[in-house]
């Protein structure tokens, strides 16, 4: 049926994607053209009483993103989404789209402020979009990814990492920044291995048989530490579980019905040795 559906969107993605993309292709060269014409010069401005002087510094350089944040497309092929993202009326795009077979596509230059991230916050900070690189995975979230995918997406990260000296901290999820509005990668997403790589953090797993948390340690506390926004908590543990203790999500109606606010022991533990690693 995937197959089937892939076939069918390539059929269409091959009938209508010229007048898509041209149109997309021209409307980012004028953009871009506009925005470099734009930083040429000062424009002049009055403040209060007081005309402002102009004397240019050669001193500046453009953005430099400083995080990266992950997706998983929740699409069925790389073409609905570059077509998605070629669309004006989608108001939304990626820095890059990683697909099943490994096909890596840059559908903006890093240096722009890509429209993926939305409402969100991380680390307090909440415009999220101006700081960070966008990379949409091509998977439904509804199945693993495909090895070839992860493959390639570990090599883009480290080109990411070492042209923008990205922290290994900030390789985050949508999930992470967008408690309860987004639930992107799924759980299926090896955050592990990413972080075996130097992109985010993880905690021993070897130790969480053992670990004893204090009966003083705050949980919610240490959420805020790492960079979730726990205003509403329940939100958050989910997004935390999700990237961290997907295991947690698979509890029956019942225990969720119970737990709904609060961590399980298991969180905390994960808590304790991320803030304390």
């Amino acid at each position: 049926m995937k197959y089937f559906t892939f076939l069918l969107g390539l059929l269409l993605f091959t009938a209508c994607s010229p007048s898509i993309y041209q149109t997309s292709t021209k409307n980012y060269k004028q953009k871009t053209k506009e925005i470099g014409k734009a930083l040429q010069s000062i424009p002049p401005q009055q403040i209060g009483d007081h005309q402002v002087t102009i004397i240019e510094s050669q001193n500046f350089d453009i953005r430099k993103p400083s995080l990266v944040v992950l997706h998983h497309t929740a699409q069925d092929s790389c073409q609905q989404t570059y077509r998605t993202f070629a669309l004006d009326r989608t108001s939304v795009s990626s820095h890059y789209v990683v697909c099943e077979d490994g096909t890596i596509t840059q559908m903006l230059n890093d240096k722009l402020r890509g429209w993926h991230a939305g409402n969100g916050s991380w680390k307090g900070f909440n415009d999220l979009n101006s700081i960070s690189l966008g990379i949409e995975i091509d998977n439904n979230g509804s199945e693993p990814f495909a090895e070839a995918q992860i493959v390639a997406l570990m090599e883009l990260l480290g080109r990411l990492k070492e042209t923008y000296n990205i922290p290994t901290a900030n390789f985050i999820g949508h999930a992470d920044l967008a408690p309860g509005r987004k639930v992107d990668p799924s759980k299926y997403f090896p955050w592990g291995r990413l972080a075996e790589n130097g992109f985010g953090i993880w905690y021993a797993e070897e130790q969480l048989g053992t670990v004893e948390v204090p009966d003083h340690f705050n949980a919610e506390k240490a959420l805020q530490f790492i960079g979730y926004n726990t205003s509403n908590i329940a939100s958050a543990i989910q997004s935390f579980q999700l990237h961290f203790n997907p295991s947690a999500l698979e509890q029956d109606l019942a225990e969720k019905q119970e737990s709904e606010n609060a961590f399980t022991e298991t969180d905390k533990k994960i808590l304790w040795l991320l803030v304390n690693q």
